[in-house]
């Protein structure tokens, strides 16, 4: 398993699947067109983009390109690599008929051809042999965002502050969080909530 420097933007949780199988990187869903309309997942996208770069690799076909020139021009440039997958007939396992222009996405390509895509896009192998130390769920607990009466309103409340999705469990948000800031930041800005 390659461990990226970067996150991986794709369109779907099956796309997501395959790629966590080959690499260790965060691997964000644009849930389809989803992202067009849910500014709080751009806002996010924008951070991570911000943090730790981001490489947006979507389905060969129209939809995939379709998401991908609007994240083009919601992203900032420089901050976004652009990995492709070549056009392959076919259809993925899981489903019965093949999509409308009958190429394979993302789920369907050969580990080896997606390892390829990314390596073009100059995806970046992390440096560091030593992960930091990440936030933790004990971390969430003692900040009061989670296990606690209020806990799924303090969560709310923090997400609108980052400007994070509003649809995150605290697992979601435990994965955001250790994309936007260490846990020494995390443990200044927020140790204290209860």
């Amino acid at each position: 398993m390659i461990k990226l420097r970067q996150a991986i933007v794709v369109e779907g949780r099956y796309d997501k699947n395959a790629l966590c199988q080959l690499v260790d990187a965060p691997v964000i869903e644009t849930h389809g067109f989803g992202v067009m309309r849910d500014r709080r997942l751009l806002g996010f996208l924008r951070q991570v983009a911000a943090a730790r770069g981001l490489i947006i690799l979507t389905d060969s076909d129209g939809a995939g390109f379709v998401i991908r020139n609007f994240l083009k021009g919601a992203l900032p440039p420089e901050q976004v690599l652009h990995a492709y997958i070549p056009d392959v007939p076919g259809k993925e396992r899981r489903k019965r008929a093949p999509g409308k222009e009958g190429k394979l996405g993302v789920e369907g390509m050969p580990p080896e051809v997606l390892l390829e895509a990314l390596r073009r896009a100059g995806a970046q192998a992390e440096d560091s042999p030593e992960p930091p130390d990440p936030i933790t769920k004990t971390d969430l607990y003692l900040a009061g965002l989670s296990g606690g009466a209020d806990s799924a309103a303090r969560r709310r409340a923090l997400q609108q502050e980052l400007g994070l999705p509003e649809h995150l469990g605290s697992a979601g948000l435990l994965q955001a969080l250790n994309l936007l800031m260490t846990r020494e930041e995390f443990q200044h800005r927020y140790g204290e909530l209860r």
